[in-house]
């Protein structure tokens, strides 16, 4: 007989008790939303964002503004954001076009599509998937839906919630399907998951060596059942 899962609304408290309560998003503008997706590769979020704000000083952060920056410009923030900076400038200008060309410059429109059409629309630009468009979707507070990174996923199949499967998609599909009755429809707490699912990801429950003795929420894990020998309870 399966453990039975976990509280996920318990988890979320003792995460915020260890980590303390999250910080809100930068931007909750769709446009700036994908930018900040695309504007870094492979750094911390620290250094992510402070290249999103050196963007917004220099080019701007909208279609239009970036359309009409220099490249060196924005090539001031994209090389805050770690390799290929020149890839990401061109990136960076044909999101803008995408933006211009698609939705006249002004993305709000695509939050107001029925949800699977929302999705479809973000997915036209570079780097946004189904989770990056639900984050967006999430932020914008468009839809009360969790847009789970990596991070995040990896931290809710150690503890129990779904199973790690052949690729990514159907993994993510597996997590969101066993954790939806326990979700809350309230968009503080479900940024605030997704915040400290994501961080707690990073710090402690890491995809190589996690630091499962100094996890706050080892007890409720199944991972770290497993790794120190014990069955859990049924």
């Amino acid at each position: 007989m399966p453990a039975p899962r976990p509280s996920l609304q318990k988890i979320i408290s003792q995460l915020a008790a260890n980590y303390g309560e999250p910080k809100p998003p930068i931007t909750t503008d769709p446009f700036e939303l994908i930018l900040l997706e695309n504007v870094a590769y492979l750094v911390s979020d620290e250094r992510r964002e402070q290249a999103f704000k050196t963007l917004r000083k220099h080019a701007g952060t909208q279609p239009h503004e970036i359309l009409a920056a220099d490249h060196e410009d924005i090539l001031q923030a994209t090389k805050l954001g770690g390799m290929h900076p020149e890839q990401r400038v061109s990136r960076l200008k044909e999101i803008a076009l995408t933006a211009m060309n698609e939705f006249g410059g002004d993305l709000k429109q695509v939050l107001k599509l029925p949800l699977p059409k929302a999705k479809q629309a973000l997915r036209k630009f570079s780097s946004i998937g189904e989770p990056s468009a639900e984050k967006i979707l999430l932020y914008t507070r468009a839809y009360p839906v969790l847009g789970l990174d990596s991070n995040g996923l990896r931290v809710l199949v150690r503890l129990g919630f779904g199973e790690e499967k052949k690729n990514y998609t159907a993994t993510y599909r597996a997590v969101s399907e066993a954790i939806k009755d326990q979700l809350k429809e309230d968009y503080e707490w479900l940024i605030g998951t997704l915040i400290l699912l994501r961080h707690h990801g990073k710090e402690l429950c890491k995809t190589n060596a996690p630091l499962c003795e100094k996890c706050p929420v080892r007890k409720s894990c199944a991972y770290f059942k497993t790794r120190r020998g014990q069955v859990p309870k049924s």
